[in-house]
Parts: structure tokens; C-alpha cells; sequence
């Protein structure tokens, strides 16, 4: 079975952690040159070519070098997270073409044993792997139909069969913004098909829902 790596999911999680924390740091310098109200290219002496009394140069110029620093360390960042990202999609395109190939021979065996004896029949359970606890107003999880109590079977690739963390699903939305995620629910003992697309929306997150694994629920 081809699942896709947690050194890759894990490896772009952190990735995408030193992101956040680069641009917090560039936010903070940022702050430095508005408190001088300056920015990145106003001149740092007046009209006689002496430092003006005005702003703070010496702590500008040293916003402006790690602002700088920081940005080419932003870029060589990004690249590497496109890197990772890249992986995981490969990942998770060969797993679902395998889920692909089990669901067709999972459809030929049952064809094949509804031909016998009803009590020779058998039947896979359906098992879910996360449940819905919250679902915001407006949200993108919302829009696409989720429920407040709804049992995920499925999110995308991951399913029972390969479901070990939360961390899992986290990659898939990341990697899937602005693109649409098959989803399936059971709902009141029915099992509901929905298509979700992660994105930027006005709350938090790129799908606007909680979910926490069935067996915490469990307990």
C-alpha cells in the first residue's frame, strides 16, 4: 500500500511552522520602521546630507538589514515547502489511485458473493475516523454541507485503512487550497458524499470546522 510518508507530512508541517515564525519576525521589524514612519526606501538623511534628527537611523537601518535577511530566508523557505508539497501530492495521487483499484475489486468480490447463498454474504463495516464537533457560520466547511455531529468516513485519501493522526488531514487541506476534497460522512446513519474546498475565508483555518478522532470521542 502506497500511503504518503509522515517524514514528508511531518517535514512540511514544520516547514510551514518556521514559515509562520519568519514572518512574525518581519511583522516585528516592520513595526520598528512605523514607528519612524519610514519605509524600506525613504532617505535616512536630510536636504544637507547629515542623518536626520527625526527617526531613529541607526535602529532603521538595522530593520531594514534583517527585513531584508529575513525575505531571502522567506523565499529559500517557500521553495523548500513547494518542494515538500510536491512530494506529498505524488503521495497522495498514487495512494488514490490505488484506493482507486481496491474500491474496483472490492466492487467485483461483492458482485461476486452476491451470486452465493445470502448467509455466505459478507459485508465491510464502514468505520469513521474523525467526527465533527464545530462548524462555523459562513465557513467553507459550512458551504460544502458538513454537519455539526457528522462522522467523516473518508476526507480525501485518508480513511480507516490509513488514518493514524489529525496531522494527516492538516497536510491535505494545506496542500489542497483552492482545490476541491472529496469527503464522506455518515449522518444519522446514512452515508453522504460532499465535496469541500479548503480556503482563506473571514474566520480561522481554511475550513471554518473541528474535528477530533473517533476515539477520543469514544471515551
Amino acid at each position: 500500500m502506497v500511503v504518503p510518508s509522515a517524514t514528508s507530512r511531518d517535514a512540511v508541517l514544520e516547514l510551514m511552522r518556521q514559515k509562520e515564525k519568519l514572518e512574525q519576525k518581519i511583522s516585528d521589524q516592520g513595526r520598528v520602521l512605523e514607528a519612524n514612519q519610514v519605509g524600506m526606501t525613504d532617505p535616512l538623511v536630510d536636504d544637507s546630507g547629515f542623518p536626520r534628527s527625526d527617526i531613529d537611523v541607526y535602529q532603521v537601518r538595522q530593520a531594514r538589514h534583517q527585513i531584508i535577511c529575513l525575505q531571502n530566508d522567506l523565499k529559500a523557505l517557500m521553495k523548500q515547502i513547494e518542494s515538500g508539497l510536491h512530494t506529498v501530492h505524488a503521495e497522495t495521487a498514487a495512494q488514490q489511485q490505488e484506493n482507486l483499484a481496491s474500491t474496483k475489486l472490492l466492487a467485483m468480490e461483492t458482485d461476486s458473493e452476491a451470486e452465493g447463498p445470502s448467509s455466505s454474504r459478507k459485508v465491510r463495516p464502514v468505520k469513521p475516523i474523525v467526527k465533527v464537533n464545530l462548524v462555523s457560520e459562513g465557513s467553507p466547511a459550512q458551504d460544502a454541507g458538513i454537519a455539526l455531529r457528522d462522522e467523516i468516513i473518508e476526507f480525501g485519501t485518508v480513511n480507516a485503512s490509513n488514518f493514524r493522526d489529525l496531522s494527516q488531514i492538516a497536510v491535505l487541506v494545506r496542500s489542497c487550497e483552492n482545490k476541491t476534497v472529496p469527503v464522506k460522512v455518515r449522518r444519522d446513519g446514512k452515508l453522504v458524499d460532499l465535496v469541500l474546498t479548503p480556503k482563506t475565508w473571514s474566520g480561522r483555518g481554511l475550513l471554518g470546522c473541528n474535528i477530533v478522532p473517533m476515539d477520543s470521542v469514544e471515551r
